[in-house]
């Protein structure tokens, strides 16, 4: 059988196609659900009443549980008048499409969650189980969180803001327990004229140590801070816009700069896992009794070996003479603040979600926040997370960009 030649025929035109273009949606309307934060030591909420009724004034809806905001002196009435909706049944928050949470998803708001849910709240690599994440992925939900929530410039708006709270904090905290009220050693944090200052040791030189220099400089204090990175270092002199006492993590120097300090603040970051421990036991037993130490790192294990973690209602402990303060979530300690900081940054990019018809869309168009996504329609995008947990790891962009 002989192939047929194709047939061309003079009567077809050959045109061409004209060129389509990614053209912004409509917007959309969104509907958040607060809910009340039941997890342990969270104050803070994820949207002041300021950021409510500015929502609300761009046609969004706002569901809120009652006294979700009490923590934070923020009462329902504020909340109702910013246009929120105050509900009393927890079932009722979740039935939002779109969750926004100060504190992690926990086991007991599994069987709340909605299918194809959106939950924007922070993620506790230390306390994440496999069977949450399998949960949420059987709900094909979306999550996004604070931690990896990248904005323009590239830095991490949400945790840049509570590392400064914290950093800015530990002076207050330190000059609290150096008090003689507080058994301290009786010392005036900073000094006055005519009395040698109080010695600050800050272990890192991340925004966490540079506020920490910072309120120490302003009140007095000589202050001298150890890290690896001579970049971090030189920043940290360059952001406070003196030059100061600096050096890297020598075990020798730091032991002896140990010995005379009045306060010791632990605030190393660690990108993946566990902080180092960089002050033994015996560097600890060798320091003043009455001298204060605050592990800022105790969220990721701490950076002295004496350290265990405490509790806002009992914050401190004392070992070998000396005040230890290793409470996780600082901020969550000066709640206010924090969530005026969180929401700060939630607003606009929910309301940008608005805008963009969704926030599918938003993804779509702003490549920055896909660092933020752990979970995009139920699969696994974070890689440190299938790692982890041995689970299927699906990347991203390809996601996106097949369902264009």
């Amino acid at each position: 059988m002989s192939q047929q030649r194709p047939i061309i025929s003079t009567s077809f035109s050959y045109e061409t196609l004209e060129e389509t273009l990614d053209v912004k949606p409509k917007g959309a309307q969104l509907h958040i659900g607060i809910p009340k934060e039941t997890a342990f030591q969270e104050n803070r909420i994820a949207l002041t009443p300021e950021a409510v009724s500015v929502l609300v004034s761009n046609g969004h809806h706002v569901t809120i549980e009652h006294k979700a905001g009490d923590p934070t002196h923020y009462r329902d009435n504020e909340y109702s008048e910013a246009g929120a909706k105050i509900v009393y049944d927890r079932h009722e928050v979740f039935k939002a499409p779109l969750l926004v949470k100060s504190a992690p998803v926990v086991e007991e708001d599994l069987p709340l969650l909605q299918l194809n849910q959106i939950i924007i709240s922070p993620i506790h690599l230390s306390a994440m189980k496999s069977e949450l994440l399998e949960k949420m992925m059987e709900k094909k939900v979306t999550a996004i969180s604070f931690e990896n929530l990248k904005d323009d410039s590239g830095t991490y708006p949400i945790v840049r803001s509570m590392s400064e709270i914290a950093g800015s904090a530990v002076m207050l905290i330190a000059g609290q327990y150096l008090g003689s009220s507080n058994h301290g050693k009786g010392v005036l944090l900073g000094g006055i004229s005519g009395i040698p200052p109080t010695k600050v040791i800050i272990l890192g030189a991340g925004i966490v140590g540079e506020f920490a220099a910072r309120a120490a400089v302003a009140l007095g204090a000589s202050v001298k801070v150890f890290d690896n990175s001579v970049y971090r270092l030189k920043r940290l002199q360059n952001n406070i816009g003196q030059r100061m006492w600096t050096s890297v993590m020598e075990p020798r120097i730091l032991a002896k700069q140990l010995k005379t300090c009045e306060v010791a603040v632990g605030a190393l970051s660690s990108q993946s896992g566990r902080t180092p421990v960089v002050v033994t036991e015996e560097m600890v037993s060798n320091m003043r009794a009455g001298s204060v130490i605050i592990d800022v790192s105790i969220d990721r294990g701490g950076c002295f070996e004496t350290s265990e973690i405490t509790t806002h209602e009992h914050p401190v402990f004392l070992k070998y003479g000396v005040i230890h303060y290793c409470v996780p979530n600082i901020p969550s300690g000066f709640a206010r603040t924090a969530s005026q900081a969180v929401s700060n940054v939630l607003t606009p990019l929910l309301l940008e979600a608005g805008e963009e018809g969704g926030f599918e869309n938003l993804v779509w168009h702003k490549v920055h926040l896909r660092s933020g996504i752990y979970l995009f329609k139920g699969a696994l995008t974070n890689f440190h997370l299938s790692q982890r947990f041995d689970l299927k790891y699906t990347d991203l962009n390809l996601l996106i960009a097949s369902q264009r």
